[in-house]
């Protein structure tokens, strides 16, 4: 998989970023700012049909008007493609496809354990608790890591 910076020079210097953690059951979303660098946890797409998550999604972009969205790809730790890999790269073109936005690929290699890692120590003892912000948390953290590089390979 590329570079998650590589290609993301064509953003703009200003706007909204809108994040992705894809999943079965559920996508979480975050949005970020590229004038600030900064992500955070938005909401969790729970609906089951295809045709009601991108309705969800249709309604987060008309409200949050993003320049681009950035889609995380689960690898394994060696790089090598995961059983959702090829999953996340359809939905990614989909996204593109519908919403005719940029879209750009981030390495998602264990947001969700550094996202749940992270709200327990924030103080969400309980996996209930933890459970209902995980995804969107996982998006927030992928979402910084592509703002991250991509600040980096602007620099």
């Amino acid at each position: 998989m590329p570079d998650p910076a590589v290609g993301a020079s064509d953003l703009p210097a200003r706007g909204t970023l809108l994040g992705f953690d894809f999943g079965l059951a559920r996508i979480g979303v975050a949005s970020g700012e590229l004038e600030t660098g900064r992500a955070s946890a938005l909401t969790t797409v729970h609906e089951e049909s295809n045709e009601r998550r991108f309705a969800a999604i249709a309604r987060l972009i008309a409200e949050w008007r993003p320049v681009a969205l950035v889609v995380g790809v689960p690898l394994h730790l060696d790089g090598s493609e995961h059983e959702l890999t090829a999953r996340c790269r359809r939905f990614a073109n989909q996204l593109h496809g519908r919403f005719g936005l940029p879209v750009h690929h981030a390495d998602e290699r264990l947001s969700s354990a550094a996202a749940e890692a992270s709200l327990a120590e924030a103080g969400m003892k309980r996996w209930r608790e933890r459970k209902a912000v995980l995804d969107a948390a996982a998006a927030s953290l992928i979402l910084q890591h592509f703002l991250d590089r991509h600040r980096h390979a602007n620099t």
